[in-house]
């Protein structure tokens, strides 16, 4: 899984936000990749979307090859530029290349294998709960299983037509139930995002 890392949304680094350091509601958890790519650039709240505030779920759809595109949902809904400034705010836009980061790392490539391995793992999982769908011994393992690989995302995607196997996903990985972008009956999203904590711009999707 990807190391996790602090993100300050609005930079520390520009004296404009220099008020902002310390704050709570500045602060973001993200990949070190997403964190490391985004470096020290200015955030207009209002032209991106961010996941403490909008259900970035529905905005983006994962492709077979490991890319990220904003979702069909986001374009009609009139959101198509935000979810694509976020894909280039963060570097998720990256194509599989040699393409490195403000710092010089490589990051896209790794970025882009990351996401296909966990395509696969979930798809074979998939197979596996197909062949045995009453074993919850087995669906509990492919939670334990996700949960270890992270992307939540690429899975709930995989398992979009299994109702129980997404709200066991949405109930093990912390924060998703509570972040009120599921609904936790039925598994299905909740959009626009309810904002609970009334962010700066949320609830854009």
């Amino acid at each position: 899984m990807t190391q996790l890392a602090v993100e300050h949304v609005q930079p520390k680094g520009l004296p404009a936000y220099a008020h902002l350091i310390g704050r709570w509601n500045n602060f973001l958890l993200a990949c070190v990749n997403c964190n490391s790519t985004k470096n020290k650039k200015d955030v207009v709240l209002s032209q991106v979307l961010l996941p403490d505030r909008d259900n970035t779920f529905v905005a983006f759809e994962y492709q077979d090859n490991g890319t990220v595109t904003a979702s069909a949902q986001a374009i009609a809904s009139g959101n198509g530029t935000v979810a694509n400034n976020l894909l280039s705010l963060t570097g998720l836009d990256k194509a599989a290349l040699n393409n490195p980061d403000e710092n010089g790392k490589q990051v896209a490539l790794d970025r882009v294998r990351q996401r296909m391995e966990a395509l696969l793992c979930a798809q074979d999982a998939l197979t596996s709960i197909r062949s045995q769908p009453e074993n919850n011994m087995l669906r509990d393992a492919v939670v334990k299983l996700a949960k270890a690989s992270g992307f939540f995302s690429v899975w709930m995607t995989v398992f979009n037509d299994d109702a129980d196997m997404r709200l066991r996903l949405i109930n093990s990985f912390p924060g998703t139930a509570e972040s009120g972008c599921f609904d936790l009956i039925s598994g299905n999203t909740v959009s626009p995002s309810p904002n609970p904590d009334a962010l700066v711009a949320g609830g854009k999707i």
